[in-house]
């Protein structure tokens, strides 16, 4: 089922200020390699063209992150990752190897290397390029009164977390990749008594209906997500079959 029309608005300025707290977004990331990323779409498009994709929406989702000042941008991934990460990252972003396997390690490993002395720490996913800015800096306000902030989707996931302090049990059992992940992560910090605050719901790209709905936003403000913008555009023939097919 398709969700609700955003609510947010078309474009973003750049580059946005935010006020300077000791301020660090982590882009949750994996090297664009076929069959590794994006694997629900390739029951629709070819693992090839789902590959480019996915490196397209990682670049947009840089450039997003870099349209905030006084926040550092950095990258967590699997150890296999971190050079080709480190070389589409390029300068100024540092690309980390995350402890252990799965995205709930990956989160942890984020907190634990970067909330320390009551830094805010935003971990955030690296399919969700047309996301307004000012949602992430609306979340990073939110942590001067909140323990964490947590930025749901409308298919039951998250698509950024945040904190200002490593809470080293957050994230256990955390069911990632499940219908019922906010609620798992909502129980979690309820267990650890942590104050949580909530951004306005949103939606990541994982099956044919995200893109279409993705390609019908872009379509109308490209400069959104440039780079993904391009990708929809030179398939525009396997969009259309996608929607004849929904």
């Amino acid at each position: 089922m398709m969700a609700p029309v955003s609510r947010f608005p078309m474009e973003f300025p750049s580059p946005i200020t935010t006020h300077a707290h000791g301020q660090t977004l982590v882009i949750m990331a994996k090297a664009p390699r076929p069959g590794m990323v994006k694997t629900r779409l390739t029951q629709s498009l070819p693992p090839t063209a789902v590959t480019a994709l996915y490196r397209c929406l990682l670049e947009d989702t840089l450039e997003l992150a870099r349209s905030l000042s006084g926040v550092e941008v950095a990258m967590m991934c699997p150890h296999s990752d971190v050079g080709e990460l480190g070389s589409l990252a390029g300068d100024g972003v540092q690309v980390l190897a995350q402890r252990g396997e799965g995205l709930a390690a990956g989160l942890t490993s984020v907190f634990a290397h970067f909330a320390a002395g009551h830094r805010r720490v935003i971990a955030f996913n690296s399919d969700s390029p047309h996301l307004p800015a000012s949602v992430l800096i609306n979340a990073f306000q939110s942590l001067a009164q909140h323990d964490v902030v947590i930025g749901p989707t409308y298919d039951g996931g998250y698509y950024l977390v945040g904190a200002k302090a490593f809470h080293p049990t957050l994230f256990e059992g955390d069911g990632m990749g499940t219908a019922n992940a906010l609620e798992l992560l909502r129980a979690r910090a309820q267990l650890l008594a942590l104050s949580a605050d909530f951004t306005d719901p949103f939606y990541d790209i994982d099956v044919a209906s995200d893109l279409i709905r993705l390609a019908d936003e872009l379509r109308l403000a490209p400069s959104r997500a440039s780079r993904t913008a391009a990708w929809l555009e030179q398939w525009e023939q396997a969009m259309a079959l996608l929607r004849a097919n929904m």
